[in-house]
């Protein structure tokens, strides 16, 4: 059996034989970058038209006995499947890889490779093969030494990655996902930050000189002359940074579980049950409302007036009034702006004062089943 050569942490093992061979979760993650490589025919950028060798052909896998499992220098069966696309780069058909496997302690992921033999454009990303979880996950990772610097992590594309310590953020969607290192997660940003900066210092832009600045503080963290705090905020739940003493905890590491907030659930495109909007109820108390009706003297057209009133202490009415231009008739009525009470009322007032004269009098008029009132 040919062997398959990974980069330990410390070491560079070689992997063959026909002997069976343990494999724990820290070489786990130096065979998945081989595999990567693997997959995308390890084909280096270059300049449009340059030639590369092509890839060499792999031979489809037979029918595995599951879909997703974990990379073992024992297992013929597990090989990238290839799919022919086009490449955006120059718009000729490349090759496509994808790699179905299993991270320790974590959960499922895809491995996808783009290499272009005729440009020689690559493209290499990693996605959740599983759903958005059911809650949120933040790690934050405190680097206090270069070991913590190999630690692997999973970066989904809609993962924030914070430095508080530089105020330095990755904002959601601005990266594709990827499988790399807490170093390699730095070089990304560098990288990211560099690519203009010739066009910057051409124009005399003055941010040129500040984010020069910034990439020598970025450059010192891969040296960890002082610890610093990396966090990584992702609402799909499906990021993850590596615990080296897995399964025992990691007092460098914290992860915490939190619930979405409805921003969030549509940022991720959830369909979040909003909240049943109560529809918004007319005011009418400030509002008089006219209507055209006929006099009841002349049979002329009128208009009539209405407004509705809260009397202090007692319940909301709707006066009524009727002015007719043609006879000069004018009427006024007094409506309840709720329900006939169940019971009657009657009130007795004793007047002992001549002020009791002017006191506000609402009378209803109960006459043949019609409820009419006067002030």
């Amino acid at each position: 059996m040919r062997g398959v050569s990974y980069l330990d942490a410390h070491e560079k093992k070689e992997i063959g034989g026909m002997d069976t061979i343990m494999i724990d979760k820290n070489s786990y993650f130096a065979q998945l970058r081989v595999v990567a490589m693997a997959a995308s025919g390890a084909v280096e950028p270059g300049p449009p038209g340059a030639a590369v060798a092509p890839s060499p052909v792999l031979v489809p896998p037979s029918a595995p006995s599951y879909l997703f499992r974990p990379i073992s220098a024992e297992d013929e069966e597990q090989q990238p499947t290839e799919i022919e696309s086009l490449c955006m780069n120059c718009y000729r058909n490349g090759m496509t890889r994808l790699l179905l496997t299993k991270i320790p302690f974590f959960r499922e992921i895809i491995v996808s490779s783009f290499s272009c033999e005729h440009c020689g454009w690559n493209n290499t990303e990693i996605q959740s093969a599983g759903r958005i979880q059911d809650q949120g996950v933040r790690y934050t990772l405190t680097v206090r030494a270069l070991e913590d610097m190999n630690r692997e992590v999973v970066k989904t594309d809609s993962a924030t990655t914070r430095i508080p310590e530089l105020d330095f953020e990755i904002p959601a969607f601005s990266q594709k996902g990827a499988l790399t290192t807490v170093e390699g997660l730095i070089t990304r940003a560098i990288s990211g930050l560099e690519q203009d900066q010739p066009a910057r210092r051409a124009n005399k832009d003055a941010t040129a000189e500040r984010i020069d600045e910034f990439i020598v503080k970025l450059k010192e963290l891969k040296q960890v002359t002082s610890p610093f705090t990396l966090i990584i905020d992702d609402p799909s739940g499906n990021s993850f940074v590596e615990n080296p003493h897995a399964p025992q905890k990691d007092d460098a590491l914290v992860i915490t579980y939190y619930s979405r907030t409805r921003q969030q659930e549509e940022m991720l495109g959830l369909q979040a049950e909003a909240p049943a909007e109560k529809p918004e109820e007319e005011d009418l108390r400030n509002e008089v409302l006219q209507f055209n009706t006929n006099c009841p003297e002349c049979n002329a057209p009128a208009q009539t007036n209405m407004k509705l009133v809260q009397i202090p202490h007692f319940k909301e009415v709707i006066i009524m009034a009727t002015n007719c231009e043609n006879c000069g008739h004018r009427t006024n009525e007094v409506k309840s702006g709720g329900a006939v009470e169940a019971l009657g009322t009657r009130i007795t007032l004793h007047i002992t004062d001549p002020s009791d004269m002017t006191r506000d009098l609402l009378k209803s008029d109960l006459q043949c089943g019609n409820t009419g009132a006067r002030i």
